[in-house]
């Protein structure tokens, strides 16, 4: 991945950001009752999409042509995106932010903070000590699978640009992937199956052979199946738990993906019951007619032999009246 390359312009507006995060940080480890909101108004900072004004100072050289942070920046360009290049060419101005992270580990958004933060900058610079690189980039993982959730309850793609890092970038790149520890890599994996689908809209497919191909190797894996049964998993279960129907309408329109993927029994017989769930109303899913109708279809597109059967069902459900809600 090419870094972004900041004009001598925006150093001291970076540099000025960088000291208000140290500052907000402190204020946060010194006043343990306002901790939480504090943390919290410091991750919504940084996932704000950047201004005009502050585009302009960021972005622009002197001579007024556009830098190439603007080109790696794929649509929206949050401050988060900007910070992470500049923690990575300028590593000296995350150590304080990085320490007081660390004496703030076990607060909420700690986790979100840093893996906005630094998810660049673990994967760009040599640590020697293992304890330090077990915590860094199992904090990584879990600070990501929390903003991705609060995209997911939002029906938003404000993080999609840190996405799409762990996958391009770090997933498909072994020479990144080697550099944290192979359980994270292995959860890495699993994060990234659960939301490929929310993110990587008509570019999944593509992706899709190179993401299975590069999957750890699970202890488990002679109980569970290949990379494609892990993925089917992690993916069957993100389903269970999403309640936005534009989300899970999304999820289903995506699922064609799977078609013609070799599961084991187990793990088709899983795939299709967690769809069955969302075919009938009320518990516990309690899916809204829309969200039926896409389950309905998605079965029929990835198990034709029982189409006409469900076709069946589908007309009884509908007679019984039960679509009015």
């Amino acid at each position: 991945m090419e870094k972004a390359s900041f004009p001598l312009r925006s150093s001291a507006y970076l540099d000025a950001l960088a000291q208000e995060i140290e500052r907000k940080l402190q204020r946060a480890l010194a006043s343990p009752s306002q901790r939480r909101n504090l943390l919290q108004e410091l991750f919504a900072d940084i996932a704000l999409e950047v201004d005009d004004r502050a585009r302009e100072m960021i972005l622009r050289r002197e001579q007024d042509t556009i830098s190439s942070a603007e080109d790696s920046i794929h649509g929206q360009l949050c401050f988060y995106d900007v910070l992470a290049d500049y923690y990575v060419q300028v590593p000296e101005q995350g150590k304080p932010i990085l320490d007081l992270i660390v004496q703030l580990w076990s607060q909420s958004f700690a986790s979100h903070i840093f893996s906005l933060l630094f998810h660049k900058w673990l994967f760009e610079i040599q640590l020697e000590n293992s304890e330090v690189l077990i915590r860094y980039s199992s904090a990584l993982v879990q600070g990501a699978t929390n903003v991705f959730w609060i995209d997911i309850q939002s029906n938003a793609r404000r993080f999609q640009s840190f996405f799409r890092y762990l996958l391009e970038d770090v997933a498909l790149e072994p020479k990144r992937l080697n550099k944290i520890p192979v359980q994270v890599q292995r959860d890495l994996y699993l994060l990234l199956s659960r939301f490929i689908l929310f993110y990587n809209s008509g570019k999944f497919h593509d992706k899709l052979e190179s993401f299975l191909k590069h999957f750890p190797i699970f202890p488990n894996a002679f109980l569970v199946g290949g990379p494609a049964d892990f993925f089917v998993i992690e993916l069957t279960d993100e389903l269970q738990k999403l309640k936005v129907e534009p989300v899970l309408l999304h999820y289903f329109s995506e699922l064609k993906a799977l078609q013609g993927m070799e599961l084991r029994m187990s793990t088709s017989t899983r795939l299709k019951a967690c769809l069955y769930s969302f075919t009938s109303p009320g518990g516990p899913m309690y899916p809204t007619r829309a969200v039926r109708h896409a389950a309905w279809d998605a079965l029929d597109l990835l198990f034709p032999l029982g189409k006409v059967r469900r076709a069946k069902d589908v007309l009884n459900v509908e007679s019984k009246g039960v679509d009015a809600f």
